[in-house]
């Protein structure tokens, strides 16, 4: 049997090249990561919200928030707990409607 035709150029020459690729880490392999890095579990267990900013990254495999969640993340990254932002959103989520009251 003949090599296959190029489809473009119809030249049967043709040769085999791989292209580069990434494999993606199971979310197993990102919790050990986690868990093998001990800045990070010493932050969480402190409550470090850059920790747990850092923590929610890497189990996302890198993504970007969504954009009702950036600013709280981007304060988390910057040492803050933005309470306010996040009961609200919890609230939101329970289905208990939006907060009216205001915590900074």
């Amino acid at each position: 049997m003949p090599p296959p035709a190029c489809p473009h150029c119809s030249n049967r020459e043709l040769k085999r090249i791989f292209s580069t690729f990434s494999v993606q880490k199971t979310y197993r392999d990102v919790y050990e990561d986690i868990l093998s890095d001990r800045e990070l579990t010493q932050g969480m267990s402190r409550d470090d919200p850059r920790a747990i900013a850092e923590w929610n990254k890497r189990m996302s495999g890198g993504e970007k928030p969504a954009p009702e969640y950036q600013e709280i993340t981007e304060r988390m990254e910057a040492g803050e707990w933005p309470v306010a932002q996040i009961a609200e959103k919890r609230k939101k989520f329970s289905g208990q409607g939006e907060s009216s009251s205001k915590i900074d």
